[in-house]
């Protein structure tokens, strides 16, 4: 019984921290353009990626955030790639411009490199749970799941992914969906530091 009272209690809260607010009501940071922290984005690997040259292709993707670009190494033939490069980007408002895109290439040394497909990721659910952490009070040294996104329209997620907190850092681990291709997935795990959010719920 109180276990679904605390469930009942965290729904509540999770609603409040997305629901509109009045006229007249204080924005957060995030709707005011200001600095949010700091968001560094580890690209793991790919899986079943297109074949843009003769048996294989030579992929590397490229993450944008706003007007900040970052790339990774090229993984010469090869379909099922393993980056495991993280990139670091300044996360800033406004909220509908807080979606992180990614677009996978084929390297091509005499022409312009093959489109190999795109996909985003909303990062609105991972402010929304940083915040949670905050209220929650959740300490160094636990792991705890703050939230959970479902794919939809808002996303390009190929499944179910947990937002957690662990040892106080925000993470959320996603695989993406690649667009207008035949097939192709992409890992990435999203963490936020440095959230300045704290004050501002």
């Amino acid at each position: 019984m109180v276990g679904c009272c605390c469930l009942r209690s965290l729904t509540r809260l999770v609603q409040s921290l997305s629901a509109p607010k009045p006229q007249g009501q204080l924005l957060r940071k995030e709707e005011m353009g200001e600095p949010l922290g700091l968001l560094k984005v580890t690209v793991v690997r790919g899986k079943g990626l297109v074949i843009r040259d003769f048996k294989s292709s030579d992929p590397y993707v490229v993450l944008k955030l706003a007007n900040q670009i970052a790339k990774t190494k090229v993984i010469s033939s090869c379909l099922n790639p393993t980056w495991n490069e993280e990139f670091s980007l300044r996360l800033t408002g406004p909220v509908e411009e807080l979606n992180l895109s990614l677009e996978v290439f084929d390297k091509d040394r005499f022409k312009a490199d093959d489109k190999m497909g795109h996909a985003r990721v909303n990062l609105q659910p991972l402010l929304s749970a940083a915040r949670l952490r905050k209220i929650l009070k959740v300490c160094s040294g636990e792991t705890t799941t703050l939230r959970k996104v479902v794919p939809d329209g808002d996303n390009c997620l190929m499944r179910e992914s947990s937002i957690t907190c662990v040892n106080g850092e925000v993470i959320q681990d996603v695989w993406l969906r690649l667009c207008e291709v035949e097939s192709g997935e992409i890992h990435l795990k999203i963490k936020l530091v440095d959230d300045c959010s704290s004050s501002d719920i």
